[in-house]
């Protein structure tokens, strides 16, 4: 039990630093998406960790990153919630699929339902929430510099911005970050288990 534990606080400590390492390894498609939309693939070590470890290590992981990220936040800690919400959302949800269906066939529902609640979560957040905050606290409640921004949407007005922020910026960005994501999880994640499991072997000697 205590190898067991001493096994899990160590990978779990080294994902949740990889995790932030990666979250500042980004770049954004600002001829496809508004600029401020960055591909990054801190959800990554979480996911795997949760499909290692079970979800309340992949939540961990999640939470351990959202504490470490908010030492440097710019968005006074509103960026820094919403990407939480999104990862624990979608690593909570992937994670105990697979805990429950632990085959490759289960591996794949999992990153599936992972995806769509992923998007799902990302698109509420935004609708509900995210814009209305930076406008407000970047702009002072000046709704031009967002539409600036947003420029790279064709007919993007005051009326309609949200709606076509949801649909041609939120819901195809999420949709090729989160799948990207999987994408690399289901190429990468045995290897590691089997990296886990000899290390496990080498504590209980």
């Amino acid at each position: 039990m205590k190898n067991n534990r001493i096994l899990q606080i160590t990978v779990v400590a080294n994902l949740t630093a990889l995790s932030f390492l990666l979250y500042y390894i980004k770049f954004p498609l600002p001829f496809i998406f508004p600029s401020f939309l960055d591909i990054q693939l801190s959800n990554l070590p979480a996911i795997i960790g949760g499909f290692a470890l079970g979800p309340v290590a992949g939540g961990s992981i999640v939470v351990f990153r959202t504490l470490l990220k908010l030492l440097g936040t710019t968005t006074a800690g509103v960026g820094e919630l919403i990407d939480m919400i999104v990862g624990l959302s979608t690593v909570l949800t992937s994670s105990i699929i697979y805990m429950k269906m632990k085959t490759k066939k289960g591996a794949i529902i999992a990153m599936l339902f992972g995806m769509l609640v992923w998007i799902f979560v990302a698109v509420m957040t935004n609708w509900l929430f995210v814009l209305d905050f930076y406008i407000e606290f970047y702009f002072n409640g000046a709704i031009e510099p967002l539409l600036g921004m947003l420029s790279v949407i064709p007919g993007v007005t005051a009326e309609n911005y949200m709606s076509k922020y949801i649909f041609f910026a939120i819901i195809p960005f999420n949709i090729l970050l989160s799948g990207l994501v999987y994408f690399v999880t289901f190429l990468v994640y045995k290897r590691i288990s089997h990296l886990i499991d000899s290390f496990s072997k080498k504590i209980d000697k």
